[in-house]
């Protein structure tokens, strides 16, 4: 009696695993299946695909790099001290994170346009922030912040503080210490979180959208390409989500790699 449960609780949680699988691979090899090279080659070739392409990758860089120079202080000051009013700052770095996109747009454009509570400051000078490629990165650094910040502050804790003890008591300064002992140690957590950044950036459509408006050459993203482009051109639609879907693998490898990595040090 034992032995048939066992055999049926295996078959049952085989039968979960390859459902769940089937469920995930399926719509995926859809894409594959309902593509052909020929249809796909003459797609790379056209003008919304190469814009939607150089302005995703390039938004997308300057998002990785902005939130690099932003994050990497707040992940360590949040990972080594305690201050007044912490637990609200790592709410606030969470909350775009579970925040629906379309909100985030509106949020943005309520304080960022051209009536917003900055915006129309800004208006006065002749500066207009919404619906310009400056808009869609402001967009992505909003939405992919966090997952560098979560990411970069638990490679800082990670970081045995007695090396930075070390450091300090040969005499080196608390930037130095951090520059040549704490960063590189925390180093491939880093990597890894500024590539989930980018591929978060790479993703983002509601608040781009919202914010950013959908312009061909200038605010049109890859997401944005692929909504546009299904109303007319489904060819042009499945080139640009097969380009996703092959970054969104290469992602996941480099990630997986750098996660073994730390597992080994």
């Amino acid at each position: 009696m034992n032995l048939l449960r066992d055999i049926a609780l295996k078959a049952g949680i085989a039968l979960v695993i390859c459902l769940t699988m089937a469920f995930i691979a399926l719509p995926i090899a859809s894409l594959f299946l309902k593509s052909s090279p020929d249809a796909v080659l003459r797609s790379m070739n056209d003008p919304a695909v190469k814009d939607a392409l150089r302005l995703s990758i390039t938004t997308s860089t300057l998002t990785t790099l902005i939130v690099i120079l932003m994050g990497t202080p707040v992940a360590y000051v949040n990972a080594r001290f305690s201050y007044f009013g912490k637990e609200m700052v790592d709410s606030l770095i969470d909350l775009p994170v579970i925040m629906p996109p379309a909100v985030a747009g509106i949020a943005l454009l309520m304080a960022f346009g051209r009536m917003g509570i900055v915006g129309q400051h800004l208006n006065t000078f002749g500066l207009s922030i919404a619906f310009t490629t400056l808009a869609v990165i402001m967009a992505q650094v909003f939405v992919s912040s966090p997952f560098y910040i979560r990411q970069a502050r638990t490679s800082f804790e990670d970081v045995d503080l007695s090396f930075e003890n070390a450091a300090r008591t040969l005499g080196a300064t608390r930037i130095y210490a951090f520059f040549h002992v704490t960063l590189p140690i925390a180093m491939n957590g880093l990597i890894s979180g500024a590539i989930m950044a980018f591929a978060r950036s790479l993703g983002e459509f509601g608040a781009t959208i919202m914010f950013a408006g959908n312009f061909q050459g200038r605010t049109q993203t890859m997401p944005l390409a692929i909504y546009t482009t299904m109303q007319g051109d489904l060819d042009v639609a499945l080139c640009l989500a097969l380009i996703l879907v092959a970054i969104s693998f290469l992602i996941i490898a480099l990630v997986k790699n750098l996660t073994h990595r730390m597992g080994t040090i």
